[in-house]
């Protein structure tokens, strides 16, 4: 099933933040882009700023997603489509918060943050199914990232 084209001309500041400045439009897979997309400055930011500014960071790239997407679906989008991949920016950064600055760490919270993401187990559905809006849009990424994180702070706990 295609999707149609999110509405908004292509420079408009709400399609640039709810698509990740364009790789939400990648034709496969645009979640697993955006997320890998966010690895490389959520770990810029984790290794320069510390995990505290990386979580908060990450709000305000939710709370901006949420505004972006609420007035894409003001201008006739759909619910959640797929290229709005900023709740993948988001949700990837808070899977980084315990992650070491190492390839290890990283690729584990990317791994974990796409299972919890993809499956939606629990919470995570139920907001994905009964939140409407930017926010409902956001939440279970959201979600799904505290998941990961907490998934990733127990393996990396137990790991030697």
């Amino acid at each position: 099933m295609k999707v149609p084209p999110p509405p908004l001309r292509f420079f408009h500041p709400a399609r640039l933040v709810a698509t990740g400045c364009g790789i939400g439009l990648a034709p496969v897979a645009p979640g697993t882009w955006g997320s890998l997309a966010a690895l490389v400055p959520g770990a810029a930011l984790h290794y320069w700023l510390g995990p505290l500014w990386l979580a908060v960071a990450a709000m305000i790239v939710l709370a901006l997603g949420a505004i972006a997407t609420d007035r894409l679906l003001a201008s006739g989008a759909e619910h959640d489509p797929p290229y709005v991949v900023v709740d993948e920016i988001g949700g990837q950064w808070l899977a980084l918060v315990p992650a070491f600055p190492d390839p290890l760490s990283i690729g584990l919270a990317f791994l974990l943050f796409r299972l919890f993401d993809v499956w939606k187990p629990g919470p995570i559905g139920w907001v994905d199914r009964n939140l409407a809006g930017g926010i409902g849009a956001m939440l279970d990424d959201a979600l799904a990232g505290v998941t990961a994180a907490l998934a990733l702070f127990v393996v990396l706990w137990l790991l030697p």
